[in-house]
């Protein structure tokens, strides 16, 4: 038996739904006006398109959707109207992370004995926001679309119009990046004390 959702009334969905959609959409663009500016623009279109809601999902997945296309218009947009910068010095040599294979050269370090405990404790998850917020805003927006949207590799390289290897390399520097800031800020006891 499928389950039908439907739709709460509208002028209960910033209530219901706001801080959730403005917290997701201000740590994919780091920029609050913008946020705000997404968010409202989704439940615009919510409300445009409330009759096409077919209930296969529930209003909050619906509208986090709606969100992602939002975000993923607004840095299609952004990244047609500006240039690609480069990666910040001292980010430039492969060869530092990287062996010729393509393998960690330090491989990452084990940060918990259960890696779903630690993923529960909220101390950890704001130490993952933090360093997020540390990283050079594209490689941020890629680990971001990566990893937190889903977003494949071809879609991201449409939004920010770089190439497939460029997007490899920014998300191996992102990751490598997020495994030292997490190691650094959880181990010297910003929550790491167990």
């Amino acid at each position: 038996m499928t389950v039908k959702h439907t739709l709460t009334p509208a002028h209960t969905w910033v209530d219901t739904h706001g801080d959730y959609l403005y917290t997701m959409a201000l740590y994919r663009v780091r920029d609050e006006e913008i946020a705000r500016d997404l968010v409202q623009e989704t439940f615009m279109a919510a409300l445009k398109s409330r009759k096409n809601f077919k209930g296969r999902s529930t209003e909050k997945t619906w509208m986090t959707s709606i969100l992602k296309h939002k975000i993923l218009d607004w840095l299609r947009k952004k990244y047609r109207e500006s240039a690609m910068t480069e990666l910040p010095a001292g980010q430039e040599n492969m060869e530092d992370w990287f062996d010729r294979k393509g393998h960690w050269k330090d491989g990452p370090t084990p940060w918990a004995d259960n890696p779903e405990k630690l993923l529960e404790q909220k101390s950890f998850l704001i130490t993952v926001r933090q360093c997020l917020e540390t990283l050079p805003l594209k490689q941020a927006r890629v680990l971001s679309l990566r990893t937190l949207d889903n977003e494949s590799t071809d879609d991201i390289c449409k939004v920010l119009d770089i190439t497939p290897t460029n997007c490899w390399v920014i998300l191996h520097r992102a990751r490598a990046l997020m495994r030292k800031c997490i190691q650094t800020r959880w181990t010297a006891g910003k929550g790491g004390q167990r």
